[in-house]
């Protein structure tokens, strides 16, 4: 059994990974702040005679031990982050620190999510890890590409000087259970906006794609990802069938039934045009592909909802 503390454990990612992990057997703490994370989706974790929570904010230095970490504190949707960009990039460079700090201090291996937006709006499709992305580091959606390409920069640099046991994914659009409502991420919003019957807003026409993957994948690969002896640099963790946005709707129109209509509106600024993980590194070290594919999860994405 090990003693493992999740940042942003109350999230939709961070939430699903403690639950895996104490079911697991594991001793497992959630730190969060309830800044997009959510109180009901730990509660039933009260149950786990090894789970205990703590509310924190990671851009202050706390200190919990424990022998892993994983490093999930950041609003990870444009509604969320360009709320408050200033604390955006603080929680990812301020809190990549912090938690650096303290894996130092315990010699614990500490794991990073990263994402896929510190490629920018890439110009080589679909994306290698080797490949150092497109990004406007003034733009709108700067705080938190910017912020999550610096949370790297420090973990390879305590790797390098300090000699500390990181792993980093570089995790793709990720969808399923325990997302909000309000989450301003494409799946969940076509999602809310069928079953209401409300008209699904395309941004540009559609074209621009995504790879989406499961939360049951993706936790998977985080479990392997930490696991796995010996990997130097980061990992992309995604689904690769690659669907437009045009697609994803008119699949949540069929699933749902719905009678909403879709209507275009303009591109966002700096929105990426093309997003789709080349996972032959996850495939080769981490044995991993996703399963789940996109009609399955949807469907049970929508029962959540429901």
């Amino acid at each position: 059994m090990s003693k493992i503390l999740i940042t942003g454990g109350a999230g939709f990612l961070g939430s699903h990974l403690a639950e895996r992990l104490l079911i697991e057997g594991n001793e497992v703490v959630c730190l969060d702040n309830f800044f997009t994370g959510k109180k009901q989706n730990i509660n039933h974790l009260q149950d786990f005679d090894g789970f205990s929570f703590v509310f924190a904010d990671v851009c202050y230095p706390f200190d919990i031990e424990a022998d892993e970490i994983y490093n999930l504190a950041c609003p990870a949707s444009p509604i969320h982050y360009q709320k408050s960009p200033i604390d955006t990039t603080k929680t990812c460079v301020l809190g990549a620190i912090n938690c650096l700090d303290i894996a130092d201090r315990c010699n614990a291996r500490i794991f990073q999510a990263s994402t896929s937006e510190v490629y920018g709006d890439p110009k080589v499709h679909p994306q290698v890890e080797s490949y150092w992305g497109n990004v406007n580091p003034h733009g709108i959606r700067s705080c938190y590409d910017e912020g999550k390409r610096v949370a790297e920069t420090l973990f390879f640099d305590y790797y390098r000087n300090k000699d500390v046991d990181i792993r980093v994914a570089r995790i793709f659009n990720t969808y399923g259970p325990r997302m909000s409502r309000d989450d301003g991420r494409v799946v969940s919003n076509f999602i809310v906006q069928a079953l209401e019957n409300k008209d699904i807003t395309i941004y540009g026409e559609g074209s621009q794609t995504r790879s989406f993957c499961y939360y049951s994948d993706l936790i998977e690969a985080f479990i392997r990802l930490m696991g796995q002896e010996a990997i130097e640099g980061p990992v992309n963790l995604g689904n690769p069938r690659e669907f437009t946005i045009l697609e994803l709707a008119e699949e949540v129109l069929r699933l749902t039934n719905s009678k909403s209509k879709m209507i275009f509106k303009e591109l966002p600024s700096d929105d990426p045009f093309k997003r789709k993980p080349d996972i032959h590194l996850a495939q080769e070290f981490l044995n991993w592909n996703p399963k789940v594919q996109l009609a399955e999860g949807l469907d049970k994405t929508i029962n959540y909802f429901v």
